[in-house]
């Protein structure tokens, strides 16, 4: 009697954003904090973005996928290691790094620092977000909404990630604060201009963070001209225009800098794991892309295989190869061949509803688990999405459509009003949905169906949030409504 007592009045002191990131917080420190320590397993990734830390462990690579591994050496006088990609991600590394010095030692770092950190930052986006969705509800209905995104964005699937070293941990936090600042602009809640500015920080911040969200910027960009009008007022209209420009300068940044040695790693499976291995004929294939016939006996190889017929950094491949072919060349030949096309994209419908994938361990090798073993704790929506998500490229489209139809209406009927801040929620909800198919489109075309869970990690995301919102505007009843 006395607990429902307490939990009553401490729900009336708590708002429903608090409640959420209270929820989220506890949950997290449950799962990555308590023994048995969750986290993700290398995959081999690591040696990118490894920045001053060196692996300690010398039977390192015999826990690959497999087994979580949370203590790293720092490098004390020369960093051999520096970081191979430009990412947003090294910012946040160097910060957990130096919390890790001051607090706990020099020469060793425990990733459960970076973990916390990650988590603090997280926690404040839920708050904002789980805010956004519930402004101006009643306290009860703001409760269940809550509710339902403690269960989508609490589950573990997506906090394992604060306990590794992979750029999805950036990109779940931004994306989640970039959502929320887009909402609450959209909702008039707090200052137009920090709002519009925080956006736009952790749009570039998330474009940034991962080679292969380059396009990020250059979707947001564009669509984000709709934010422009939703004041009159000249300083805010200059600033918004300026910033846009600079995230569109991000995502063609973020591009070019990618370094030539991704490039090919990229350029090869997206011929040998997507291109030649849905070709009917592999051989007359490569001849549409003027290379040789030869090259046929690479079909369905990887770049890292152990044993290769041809050096995978040999000149002649460079020169017979990868010069044969880019970006645009493998989306024309998708665009001619719509059968194989449409292959691909079921292919990456089957594993762009799994926000985990199934090859990475959760537990530590000491804590005796099978290898590959995976966490079920607070795991109920990414087991529950991944068992009942159609895998077809076709319930994606039927998704989109349905979500831009229930939202159309009310954009047309914002425009006719000129009610340009309420005409932001469909660009909005269509951004998101431009980013998303990003996150398909440029892991098929970019690399096949290499480590193709993994690289869909933003589409899977952004399925949840754009979900989310849509399922929470449909219980408060304001799909339809003109009221911000």
């Amino acid at each position: 009697m006395w607990n429902n007592r307490f939990l009553q009045m401490l729900l009336r002191k708590l708002s429903p954003a608090a409640f959420a990131a209270i929820v989220v917080f506890l949950i997290s420190v449950i799962a990555l904090f308590t023994p048995p320590y969750i986290g993700m397993a290398d995959n081999g990734d690591y040696a990118r973005i490894l920045n001053g830390l060196y692996v300690k462990d010398a039977d390192y690579t015999s826990q690959y996928f497999g087994y979580f591994v949370k203590t790293f050496g720092i490098f004390q006088y020369y960093n051999e290691n520096s970081a191979s990609i430009f990412s947003t991600q090294t910012f946040f590394m160097k910060a957990a790094i130096l919390i890790n010095q001051l607090f706990y030692r020099e020469d060793t770092f425990d990733i459960r620092f970076q973990a916390g950190m990650y988590l603090i930052l997280y926690v404040g986006a839920i708050y904002l977000l789980v805010e956004a969705l519930t402004w101006k509800l009643s306290r009860k209905l703001g409760y269940v909404m809550a509710a339902i995104v403690i269960f989508v964005l609490g589950d573990t699937g997506y906090t394992a990630y604060f306990s590794s070293f992979y750029g999805e941990s950036v990109v779940l936090i931004m994306s989640v604060y970039m959502v929320s600042f887009g909402l609450l602009l959209y909702r008039k809640r707090y200052n137009d201009y920090l709002m519009m500015i925080l956006f736009i920080l952790s749009a570039m911040i998330l474009t940034a963070s991962k080679q292969q969200n380059a396009p990020v910027g250059m979707i947001a960009a564009p669509i984000g001209v709709f934010f422009i009008y939703i004041r009159k007022n000249t300083l805010y209209r200059s600033i918004t225009s300026i910033l846009l420009i600079a995230l569109l300068g991000v995502g063609v940044g973020t591009y070019m800098l990618i370094p030539k040695e991704f490039v090919n790693i990229n350029k090869y499976h997206a011929m040998t794991r997507g291109v030649l291995m849905g070709a009917v004929d592999p051989e007359k294939t490569l001849k549409r892309f003027d290379i040789d016939k030869q090259y046929a006996i690479l079909n369905e190889t990887e770049y890292f295989d152990a044993y290769t017929t041809v050096n995978v950094e040999s000149d002649i491949l460079q020169d017979e190869f990868y010069s044969k072919y880019g970006f645009v060349s493998i989306l024309t030949y998708y665009m001619m061949h719509p059968n194989q096309a449409g292959q691909m994209l079921n292919l990456a419908a089957r594993d762009g509803f799994s926000i985990r994938p199934n090859a990475m361990g959760n537990y530590e090798r000491s804590v005796g688990k099978p290898f590959g073993a995976q966490t079920v704790f607070f795991s109920g929506y990414s087991l529950l999405k991944k068992a009942i998500a159609p895998k077809t490229f076709g319930f994606v489209l039927l998704w989109i459509l349905t979500i831009l139809g229930l939202y159309l209406p009310s954009f047309v009927t914002a425009i006719r009003s000129r009610l340009w801040r309420n005409a932001i929620r469909l660009p909005l909800i269509v951004m998101l949905i431009g980013i998303g198919l990003s996150g398909i489109f440029v892991s098929i075309i970019g690399a096949g169906d290499a480590d193709l869970a993994k690289h869909e990690f933003l589409f899977t995301l952004i399925f949840d949030l754009v979900s989310l919102i849509t399922i929470i505007d449909l219980i408060s009843k304001r799909l339809w409504s003109q009221e911000t």
